[in-house]
């Protein structure tokens, strides 16, 4: 028996090749999901990867609508001038972390390689699965980096200060965290979530300069020298040593930032910057506030809502976006 060859349309030829490149490209992304959780397990970096992913959409404007002059989660950050703005200072080693993940996988744009690494982090540090869109088009280059002044502050971009003298012009720490994190279109129970992230990472004299603690043992505080068992699985791993961090298991993600604020005796090993103090001393922000630290659920939830958000500000996804297959 002879079966009739039945023509195709070139809309059918044109949707099968899509669904096959578009197919092939979801492979990539999941194999390099799994590669870059497994490096950042490994190298214990998984604080500079939410810092350049944060830093990276933490200068949108909602005020701009244009892109990429709107800033957000393009990967411009890759390029100077901005990589060289004094708030990422340190930054150039989370994009050498990335550099051979983008050689490995290709199709994975560097605007998705970014807030990728974010959310691997969060995940490898023992903290929510964050449902993660991607598709994200990557700024072309440095035209795409914002002004310093450009979102109405002194410098970087809009990024947030620790302390006084705050480049927005505030006279006060929930001032200048509402003038920021307003512009970028979160509330207040948004702007406590993100800053719950400090329960991992460090900072460091030769970076932010914040604080009196350096690179290397001879510099470092009591729970940031080699040895310390700082992981969410009780282990030390190999570190770079050093710095001074907010948390004593500053590589364990968990509410540990709110319940070790809500101490009423400071501990003088760990930081508490006028922005932390902020958190339970404002009246708006102390409900959330002192919901996260009695809930360690509440404030996952809460920040997983949060990193979602700001990992999609001032995007543009081809052909809409795409999320990845369920493990």
């Amino acid at each position: 028996q002879v079966f009739p060859i039945q023509a195709r349309s070139s809309f059918q030829v044109h949707f099968s090749f899509y669904s096959l490149k578009m197919a092939g490209k979801i492979q990539q992304y999941v194999a390099c999901k799994k590669a870059l959780t497994q490096f950042i397990g490994k190298q214990n970096c998984a604080p500079i990867m939410v810092r350049l992913a944060w830093h990276d959409s933490g200068n949108y404007d909602k005020r701009i609508s244009e892109w990429p002059a709107c800033g957000g989660a393009t990967g411009s950050i890759r390029f100077a001038p901005e990589i060289n703005y004094g708030a990422n200072a340190g930054l150039a080693k989370g994009l050498k972390f990335l550099e051979p993940m983008k050689a490995e996988y290709p199709a994975v744009s560097w605007a998705d390689l970014i807030q990728m690494g974010s959310a691997c982090a969060i995940e490898a540090t023992g903290g929510p699965k964050i449902p993660m869109k991607y598709g994200r088009v990557e700024a072309p280059d440095s035209s795409a980096c914002p002004e310093e002044k450009s979102r109405g502050t002194a410098g970087n971009a809009g990024l947030p200060d620790a302390m006084a003298p705050f480049g927005c012009g505030a006279q006060d720490a929930p001032t200048h965290l509402r003038n920021i994190f307003y512009r970028m279109g979160f509330d207040d129970e948004g702007i406590v979530a993100l800053s719950g992230a400090h329960t991992i990472g460090r900072a460091f004299k030769e970076r932010s300069g914040t604080v009196e603690y350096g690179y290397g043992d001879k510099n470092a505080s009591k729970y940031t020298k080699s040895g310390c068992p700082v992981r969410h699985d009780a282990t030390s791993g190999d570190y770079m040593p050093g710095g001074k961090s907010w948390t004593e298991k500053w590589l364990s993600f968990d509410n540990s930032y709110f319940t070790t604020l809500a101490e009423k005796q400071a501990n003088p090993e760990l930081i508490r910057f006028p922005t932390d103090e902020a958190l339970f001393q404002d009246e708006k922000f102390r409900p959330y506030f002192e919901k996260f630290a009695a809930s360690q659920e509440d404030f996952f939830e809460a920040y997983s809502r949060a990193h979602k958000k700001l990992s999609e500000l001032g995007a543009k996804f081809e052909d809409g976006g795409f999320t990845l297959p369920e493990e």
